[in-house]
């Protein structure tokens, strides 16, 4: 009787132990999926799906370290095409995701203007472009939504070349919009000596020398002169390409350099990457605290932080003459471009990793590349523009 006794008391606490395990499986998923995980409209399940990989408190998937291999059913291969300003940090990023997760990524360096008719066209399974599209632009796409993913950032440096001048020299907003339509036209002018008493300016006529090509270098430095001048703004305008007042017409990066290197006297502008690898000299630029800023990543990355907590919800956005004391004035966001309801539901997973891997893992790429990284404030937006493309009426991106 003492041994069936034994073996009764058993037989209930291990009743006890099975009952409290079973409250435990079906309570922990429901404080997990009410987490708050973003969820694109009608997407079903979503929270489910994520709920793995969702922090309790930060309610999304992990940042860095989120990607970390393959992922079943997705595409093992992504064509893209646009700007060449992050052709070599791309170049970087997509060989490395390749080794990571096996998904090879074709990407041709054709310019934003090109990145912007390919995606348009549908043509590609993303585009790119250092200039936002638009109104017009996004109402001529053939896909629906179309959602602008900042990427990295870029800002555009002011080199010049100027016999017998080895001081750096400083440029205002009025000297500089000055030069460039014209109205300044002596590197003697009192305006520029004003800014650079001792650098022994000779009164030689200024030779410009602008892009001739389309590129979104020239939406930045135009986008910025507009800002600052109105005669700029209203004469000449904003654009990928636009009709100079004055100057000679150079194709590319390399071809504004070698104008300026071989037309004495002369002044240009080129991205501040190839400026630094270049070994360019470059001036000091006034900002918008009316400090004189050296270009270099690091004040770039300070001019998208001044304008993080007011970026427009799409993201599409100038950062010219942002605010803050080292905020360096002439720089812009560059943006993979996608289609919010995506209709291949492979090439969706396959963009959308790729895409959280390149905004949190690949940023470390930047710095050593001559980028400069996204503030972690616009980090934040762009993860919800991720988690917000659909498929077949889900969340695309499946979490991990």
């Amino acid at each position: 009787m003492r041994f069936g006794f034994k073996w009764s008391l058993l037989a209930v606490l291990l009743v006890v132990v099975l009952a409290a395990c079973t409250n435990t499986s079906t309570t922990a998923p429901t404080a997990t999926a009410s987490s708050g995980v973003s969820q694109a409209p009608g997407a079903q399940g979503t929270a489910s799906q994520t709920s793995s990989v969702t922090g309790a408190t930060s309610g999304r998937p992990a940042g860095a370290g989120l990607i970390n291999g393959p992922y079943p059913g997705e595409a093992r291969n992504l064509n893209g095409a646009g700007a060449t300003f992050p052709a070599v940090l791309y170049t970087k990023w997509f060989s490395d995701y390749a080794q990571l997760t096996g998904v090879q990524i074709n990407y041709q360096s054709i310019g934003s203007g090109g990145g912007i008719k390919a995606i348009s066209d549908r043509t590609v399974d993303f585009g790119a472009s250092d200039a936002p599209l638009t109104d017009e632009q996004l109402k001529a796409v053939k896909g629906g939504q179309l959602l602008h993913i900042p990427t990295t950032l870029g800002g555009v440096a002011v080199t010049y070349n100027i016999p017998g001048v080895s001081k750096q020299l400083k440029f205002t907003p009025e000297t500089l919009s000055g030069i460039f339509l014209g109205t300044i036209t002596k590197w003697n002018d009192p305006k520029l000596v004003a800014d650079n008493p001792d650098a022994g300016l000779p009164g030689n006529n200024i030779v410009v020398v602008h892009r001739s090509d389309g590129s979104g270098t020239t939406n930045i430095f135009t986008d910025y002169l507009s800002n600052v001048s109105s005669d700029w703004k209203s004469k000449v305008g904003v654009g990928t390409s636009v009709n100079w007042p004055v100057g000679l017409g150079e194709k590319g990066n390399e071809g504004v350099s070698a104008g300026v290197k071989q037309n004495p006297n002369s002044i240009g502008y080129v991205e501040v990457i190839y400026a630094i690898q270049n070994k360019l000299g470059v001036g000091l630029l006034k900002n918008k605290a009316g400090n004189f800023v050296q270009p270099s990543t690091e004040t770039v990355s300070e001019a998208a932080a001044g304008v993080a907590q007011s970026i427009a919800p799409d993201l599409r956005a100038s950062i010219v003459n942002a605010p803050g004391a080292n905020a360096y004035p002439i720089a812009g966001l560059t943006y993979i471009l996608i289609y919010q309801q995506q209709t291949d539901k492979a090439k969706a997973i396959a963009l959308t990793r790729m895409l959280w891997w390149g905004i949190h893992d690949g940023q470390k790429y930047t710095t050593e590349l001559g980028y400069s990284p996204l503030p972690q404030e616009i980090v934040s937006k762009v993860e919800d523009k991720i988690l917000s493309v659909t498929v077949n009426g889900q969340q695309a991106f499946p979490g991990k």
